[in-house]
């Protein structure tokens, strides 16, 4: 979903409104994350679609990408996934489809900002890991967080958001490409 400025501007009313956490928010929340996919009318971009092949069926036409976010002091920001979606109801990083011609790391940010309101201007490249079966693939983008923010669940596909620090991640119920993944990030982030 891409954001406009009226709706940066009415997250940001009801942010500092405190209205995220009200009982109409949870309500919003919670319908969102049963609802199918397209059901609240987004415009599908060509790459919001299904590959199949010898190695299994994955979702993102151009490949996918999610945003690792690090925080020293927080942790990595997990995404907790909306019932509907593709192993959902697990734990996994904000991210998505790319469009056609997209490179990973700039449809990493855009997921993440169209889906947790990580801005792109307060974080820095560390990495990227590929995981490619050869007719799709999926790029971690890690990033440190060089300027603290807060994460805003700003479209259906999140039940939550949360700082989780790396000791804690593991004990997640984890998307099971990102926790096949995690040992192995961890290691990197650590380093």
């Amino acid at each position: 979903m891409a954001r406009t400025l009226d709706t940066v501007e009415v997250m940001d009313d009801q942010k500092a409104n405190g209205l995220q956490d009200t009982a109409a928010a949870r309500f919003i929340r919670e319908a969102a994350a049963v609802a199918p996919p397209g059901h609240l009318g987004r415009n599908r971009d060509p790459g919001d679609a299904w590959v199949e092949g010898e190695a299994g069926k994955f979702w993102g036409r151009f490949g996918s990408a999610g945003l690792l976010v690090f925080d020293a002091g927080r942790g990595v920001l997990l995404q907790h996934r909306a019932l509907w979606s593709h192993h959902g109801g697990t734990w996994g990083l904000p991210g998505g489809a790319l469009h056609q011609g997209e490179a990973a790391v700039d449809g990493a940010l855009r997921e993440a900002w169209e889906e947790a309101g990580v801005p792109s201007s307060k974080v820095e490249l560390i990495f990227t890991s590929v995981y490619d079966v050869g007719y799709w693939s999926y790029t971690t983008v890690a990033v440190n967080a060089v300027e603290p923010f807060e994460a805003v669940i700003s479209d259906p596909e999140s039940l939550a958001l949360e700082w989780v620090p790396l000791h804690e991640v593991a004990a997640r119920q984890l998307h099971p490409g990102f926790g096949a993944a995690w040992p192995a990030l961890r290691r990197r982030l650590e380093n």
